[in-house]
């Protein structure tokens, strides 16, 4: 072991923050742990590191005793002041056991100890820059593709995309360059492990933020995602300056900031509609693009019955019923869509006290008389 160790060690705390000392105490552990295996012994060591000349010594240490029962970890007293007189019982001499090719040993095992602490800080650094970015979006390039997983770079580290994860109406190749959502972040022994989603809503929401502008300051806010990757979504936003359209603010000019997501997600259909607190009015926005005559609310059970126009019955429901499923998780009430045919046929509509009329085909927030209790 030389003085270039040292230097090492000097030069590693710099550029990797990982402490001398701490490398140090890990060389003088695995130093005891490869003396004991190389050299089948099981005295109680310590090892003498000396950081000037870089010199290391092996010293076997032994409690003094009157009666010798295992010579490995005891000395009897008169052997022990045969070495000093001041010795007593219970004393603990060392003696050097340092090997004559315990130099060759000593600079293997420094080795492996240094190249594991650096990989280990490494993979510290990694984890402590990536746990930061859970629930953010990324740029990856894909890897490779196996049954379980597409491993996709994210630079210093490869993510794991798994199928549950994937879009159905995509189709990945190596090299392919692809916005992932990082969904979790796990400290495992192989170092940290990082899971990314392209279907999950939060991808939807940060896609819009990096596209508005009015988004990323806080100018619009995005107040729910709903979404089916690959096929459909519904997000609701608002803003609490009335100058601001929060929905033409997602839009963009021609269309363009949302066209923008949609190409991303590879044609996904993207509705934007616009956030209400009253749940009336909410809902109804939420059914776009069909229109609602009326909805009728429980709040005991938060669940509406939304009347719309006989033609629209279809399209309020969407094929497979995916409008009212999306328009029920965007805003947390149960939706029961009725046609007005049906709904005169069951007496609950019209009502003398309130007649409404929603208009969802535009950017408008829908008119109403007054607020149903």
């Amino acid at each position: 072991m030389s003085s270039e160790l040292l230097d090492a060690l000097t030069l590693l705390e710099k550029e990797k923050g990982i402490s001398k000392d701490i490398i140090i105490d890990a060389i003088e552990a695995a130093l005891i742990s490869a003396y004991r295996r190389n050299f089948n012994q099981a005295q109680n060591v310590r090892i003498d590191f000396n950081l000037e000349t870089g010199s290391m010594r092996v010293f076997a240490r032994k409690e003094v005793v009157d009666e010798v029962f295992d010579p490995r970890l005891e000395i009897s007293l008169e052997d022990a002041r045969r070495i000093n007189p001041n010795y007593q019982v219970e004393d603990v001499v060392e003696l050097e056991v340092t090997p004559k090719d315990f130099g060759r040993i000593a600079a293997q095992t420094a080795k492996q100890v240094v190249t594991q602490r650096v990989r280990e800080a490494e993979r510290g650094i990694i984890y402590s820059e990536f746990i930061d970015r859970e629930e953010d979006i990324m740029t990856g390039i894909v890897q490779r593709l196996d049954s379980k997983f597409i491993y996709v770079s994210l630079g210093k580290i490869e993510a794991l995309l798994p199928q549950s994860e994937q879009m159905p109406n995509e189709r990945y190749q190596p090299h392919d360059r692809i916005k992932v959502f990082i969904t979790k972040v796990e400290k495992t022994t192989k170092g940290p492990q990082i899971f990314v989603s392209r279907t999950h809503p939060g991808l939807l929401k940060r896609l819009f933020e990096i596209e508005v502008p009015e988004i990323y300051d806080g100018t619009v806010e995005i107040k729910s995602v709903a979404r089916e990757a690959g096929d459909r979504s519904k997000i609701s936003v608002h803003s609490d300056n009335p100058e601001v359209d929060p929905v033409g603010a997602c839009v963009g000019p021609k269309g363009a900031r949302v066209q923008a997501v949609v190409n991303e997600l590879k044609g996904e259909k993207i509705d934007i509609v616009k956030w209400s607190n009253d749940p009336v009015v909410f809902v109804a926005n939420a059914l776009s693009p069909s229109k609602v005559l009326d909805v009728l609310v429980n709040e005991q059970e938060k669940a509406t019955t939304v009347i719309v126009p006989d033609y629209q019955l279809s399209l309020a429901i969407g094929k497979r019923g995916q409008n009212a499923r999306l328009a029920a998780k965007l805003t947390g009430w149960k939706i029961d869509i009725k046609s007005e045919t049906e709904a005169r046929d069951l007496g609950i509509y019209p009502r003398e006290e309130n007649i409404r009329l929603f208009d969802n085909q535009d950017e408008h927030e829908p008119e109403y008389d007054e607020e149903i209790e």
